[in-house]
C-alpha cells in the first residue's frame, strides 16, 4: 500500500495515526518532494473511479489563486491531469493506492470498507 500524504496536513495526520493503530503497512511518500506523475495520476484516476475534480485540493491556496473552480471546467482531462502532474499541492491529500483500489481524502468508513477491516 502506497501512502502519498503533505506531512503537516492536519488530516493526513489523523489518516496516518488511524493506518497505524490498526497495524497496516503502508509506504510513505511526501507529495510535494515526489510529486505524483502524470502517468501515475491518470492509473490512480481510472483505478479509483472518482471523478477527475476529487483529486483536486480545492480547499487549498494554489487552486484559489490560479481560479482554477473557473478553469477546470474548460480544461480536457489531460490538461487537467498535467496540471496535477506540475504540483503536489494541488493534489488532494491523503491518497491511498492498493492494487485494485485508490482512495482519495480520508473517509474512515469508505476506508474500512475498501480494506475489508
Amino acid at each position: 500500500m502506497l501512502f502519498i500524504e503533505y506531512p503537516k496536513c492536519s488530516t493526513c495526520k489523523k489518516a496516518k495515526k488511524w493506518l497505524d493503530e490498526r497495524k497496516i503497512p503502508y509506504t510513505d511518500r511526501h507529495i510535494a518532494e515526489k510529486n505524483p506523475t502524470y502517468e501515475e495520476l491518470k492509473e490512480w484516476h481510472q483505478t479509483s473511479g472518482l471523478p477527475l475534480k476529487k483529486f483536486f485540493n480545492t480547499s487549498g491556496m494554489l487552486y484559489k489563486e490560479r481560479n482554477l473552480k473557473d478553469r477546470l471546467p474548460g480544461m480536457s482531462e489531460e490538461e487537467q491531469l498535467r496540471l496535477l502532474a506540475a504540483d503536489g499541492m494541488l493534489v488532494k491529500r491523503p491518497i491511498v493506492v492498493m492494487e485494485h483500489t485508490v482512495l482519495v481524502g480520508f473517509h474512515e468508513k469508505e476506508w474500512e470498507d475498501k480494506m475489508n477491516l
